[in-house]
């Protein structure tokens, strides 16, 4: 049994010294820097930057430079996806030069239109033409480069062994597997023990992710995969302070900056929605944050009204959603136990 303690010490990723081994997924849409800043605050160890086309990025596509600012934040993750390698070391660059501390690829994403495109999960099945793109990025920068991918394309194609052994060859610094192959999308039961063939594939660091929730999974699949560290994604929506609750949980303390109260609560979700609209403008701003609200909603507010509920994920007046949300939140008598979710 691997003692998962060790989740809080620190991981040195080719040079750059990360404060625990919990991680916030890289998620399109939703790790953008209001939510990163967020898992930082509640304790994160490593937070990533949404999928960022490289092929946009280069360019200078509007708006993604949103997608590659830097945050302010100790380490400056940028996960970085496409299929030429002109582009990908092109937005490399433009990332590092932004501050970037680290470029991840994007190896694993099972999206059809990202995998349409012969980028994300599609390039396990042309392990040359992902070489290609890896000493593409890695050439480009100084800074260490990382690969997230899947376990393979499908049953029949389980390389990510081979993947692993050829990007640390290559001169990644550090490889996170999903537990799924691409055609598996998020069906079925991530598979931890396959990630250990991995682990064994490489001496660089190897960070274990799918379907962790809680410490106790945390501790799991540590256990099962002999990874290094554990990337924690979807189990994020409507609480940014899973990963920080899962490091804080390893180092026998609760997670730091957790609203206490169902006014706190209404409060933080309040700040998250005002930040995501001095991001994006009040008109962009109100449809990015309403997938946020919703699964605020339906995470800690299971029994608001149907009109409300639409009310909020419909109105285009920014202070009559804020107005629903503190009412939602004064009358909704559920307890509140938010240092104990994750």
């Amino acid at each position: 049994m691997v003692n998962s303690a060790r989740l809080a010490a620190p991981l040195n990723v080719g040079g750059v010294e990360i404060r625990n081994r919990v991680f916030l997924a890289p998620m399109s849409g939703i790790t953008d820097e209001p939510f990163r800043r967020r898992a930082h605050a509640h304790g994160a160890g490593l937070v990533v930057s949404e999928m960022v086309a490289s092929g946009e990025l280069a360019k200078g596509r509007a708006g993604f430079d949103l997608r590659i600012r830097h945050s302010g934040l100790p380490v400056h993750m940028v996960q970085l996806a496409g299929r030429e390698a002109i582009h990908m070391a092109e937005g490399a660059r433009i990332a590092a030069g932004e501050g970037a501390d680290i470029i991840d690829i994007n190896m694993g994403c099972p999206a059809k239109k990202v995998t349409g495109g012969y980028a994300g999960s599609a390039l396990m099945l042309d392990l040359d033409h992902a070489l290609s793109l890896i000493e593409a990025v890695v050439g480009a920068v100084k800074v260490p480069v990382t690969v997230k991918m899947r376990l393979g394309w499908d049953e029949g194609a389980l390389n990510a062994p081979i993947l692993a052994r050829r990007a640390e060859q290559a001169g990644v610094k550090m490889v996170t597997v999903h537990g799924r192959t691409r055609c598996q999308f998020y069906q079925g039961k991530a598979d931890w023990r396959a990630i250990a063939r991995v682990k064994e594939a490489v001496s660089i660091p190897v960070v274990a992710n799918g379907d962790v929730c809680s410490p106790a999974e945390a501790a799991a699949i540590l256990d099962q995969s002999g990874a290094d560290a554990v990337m924690v994604g979807r189990a994020h929506y409507g609480a940014p302070w899973i990963a920080g609750g899962i490091a804080a949980a390893a180092a026998g303390e609760v997670a730091a900056n957790v609203p206490e109260n169902r006014a706190a609560l209404a409060d933080y979700i309040v700040g998250h929605y005002e930040d995501m609209l001095a991001l994006y403008g009040v008109e962009s701003g109100l449809r990015q944050a309403r997938k946020h609200l919703g699964w605020y909603l339906d995470r800690h507010a299971v029994g608001v009204a149907d009109d409300d509920r639409k009310a909020i994920l419909t109105a285009f007046d920014p202070a009559r959603v804020i107005a629903l949300l503190r009412n939602v939140f004064s009358r909704d008598p559920q307890p509140l136990s938010l240092r104990s979710a994750a």
